[in-house]
């Protein structure tokens, strides 16, 4: 997988690019990622990539010139790339949409900043358009980094042996279950017995009850898109009962 970012601040995606899963799928290079700063394709001496808006307000946006050349030069590099603009008006970034990115061949992100960029790089030239939720950023770089970090836990071999992407939060439609390592005893609070029977499908019932009974709780709405199957509807009618005796 091949990840271009366009930016106005390159410097920001040193440190979290560099630790962790995504410095390890680079050593294997099941992932490449180039930065692009966007000023190096404007054409005054000055570097201007940024100017009033037409019609008067607060704030600068993005000009079309130079972050059409720097898309341009990054597209003929990388032709079956899909550009991807980081701003609020895209799909709400979710685990469906990661693993459809991850399908790609590479992707161009232009990193927005300002009020945004010119209306027309995104009628010539996006492909996608992605957000990470209804508040406001200083600029997509962190988007980026976000989108890189989904994608890559989804491309195989990017994650250890002991780690996997398919039991994550939202990996099937529901909230992780909890996660409890040593001691066995914490402050008066105990690991559940299920945990430590050594019983494989005890666990696994335990783990997916408490999966569903997160889900419910926290995040409701996922439950009437999940695909749910026999035992889990038995077990979401065993976790009303326990709420309603109050256990």
């Amino acid at each position: 997988m091949k990840f271009d970012i366009l930016t106005l601040f390159p410097g920001m995606f040193s440190g979290p690019f560099d630790e962790s899963i995504i410095k390890r799928a680079k050593d294997k290079q099941l992932i490449e990622i180039s930065l692009y700063n966007i000023r190096d394709w404007a054409i005054d001496r000055h570097q201007t990539a940024d100017d009033a808006p037409y019609g008067g307000g607060a704030g600068m946006v993005m000009k079309a010139e130079p972050l059409a050349a720097c898309i341009d030069s990054v597209k003929t590099l990388n032709p079956a790339s899909t550009v991807v603009l980081t701003s609020p008006h895209g799909r709400r970034l979710t685990h469906t949409i990661a693993c459809e990115l991850a399908e790609r061949p590479g992707l161009i992100i232009v990193c927005g900043r300002y009020e945004g960029i010119d209306e027309r790089i995104r009628s010539l030239y996006a492909e996608d358009d992605i957000s990470l939720g209804d508040f406001v950023l200083s600029g997509g770089e962190i988007a980026a980094m976000a989108i890189v970090d989904a994608v890559t836990r989804l491309i195989p071999g990017s994650l250890g042996s002991s780690e996997s992407a398919e039991s994550d939060s939202f990996g099937d439609g529901l909230l992780e279950y909890p996660h409890y390592t040593r001691p066995p005893e914490f402050k008066g609070l105990t690991v559940p017995d299920q945990l430590l029977s050594g019983h494989h499908e005890l666990i696994r019932k335990w783990r997916r009850k408490e999966s569903l009974r997160k889900t419910r709780k926290l995040r409701p709405d996922l439950l009437s898109a999940a695909v749910l199957t026999r035992e889990d509807r038995k077990m979401l009618t065993e976790i009303e009962q326990e709420e309603v005796c109050g256990m």
